[in-house]
């Protein structure tokens, strides 16, 4: 009866072990996951960010040209500011779910890898 008792016992305690252990793990994956997600991110954002800033750059240029052709400075604004509804609207209509679909599979893709 002695042997049953120390028995379960020793199951019980290493099922306990078993059970932190597999804790662990799963902490120890979600942080894997987590800092490969970052970290492909990371150089995403800082390549965005300079991308934008050339953009910003390009579409000021762009605008104070037109300004200078049309006659009026603020005309080449409205003209560029005309030109991104347009773009947004095309791209909001037609490509939306494409785009989302994209991106979701980005973010998949990086966490099931």
């Amino acid at each position: 009866m002695e042997d049953n008792v120390k028995s379960i016992e020793l199951l019980l305690d290493r099922a306990v072990e078993y059970g932190k252990t597999s804790y662990e793990l799963i902490k120890l994956k979600a942080l894997e996951k987590t800092s490969d997600v970052v970290s492909s991110l990371i150089p995403g954002i800082a390549i965005f960010i300079f991308i934008a800033s050339f953009v910003v750059f390009v579409n000021l240029g762009l605008a104070f040209w037109l300004g200078d052709l049309l006659g009026k400075t603020y005309y080449g604004f409205f003209v560029i500011a005309a030109f991104y509804v347009i773009v947004g609207i095309v791209l909001r209509l037609f490509m939306h779910k494409w785009i989302k679909r994209l991106v979701t599979n980005y973010f998949l893709n990086q966490i099931l890898k």
